[in-house]
């Protein structure tokens, strides 16, 4: 295994993981500006009003993204074992 393998594996394996997390981070953000906006506007400062929408959000995202991101995960495994024995020797 030449070093050049191992970081091209490790780039993938990056892209995979923020691809991965991309979308519910990016959902929980935006759920968290618009709700930080609205407590700002009706000075309403409870814990459980920022935190419940951000479930939601990511749990909604999850259903919709989830097998786009299953798909790219299965591809990403596929890929990796199908290279095993051209790594080994």
């Amino acid at each position: 295994m030449t070093p050049e393998s191992v970081l091209t594996l490790a780039q993938q394996a990056l892209q995979v993981t923020l691809l991965m997390a991309a979308p519910p981070l990016l959902a929980a953000l935006l759920m968290g500006l618009l709700v930080s906006v609205f407590q700002a506007a009706t000075q309403i400062n409870e814990l459980t009003l920022s935190f419940i929408p951000k479930l939601l959000a990511i749990f909604v995202v999850l259903v919709l993204f989830g097998p786009w991101m299953l798909g790219i995960l299965l591809d990403y495994m596929r890929q990796l074992f199908s290279g095993i024995p051209g790594m080994i020797g």
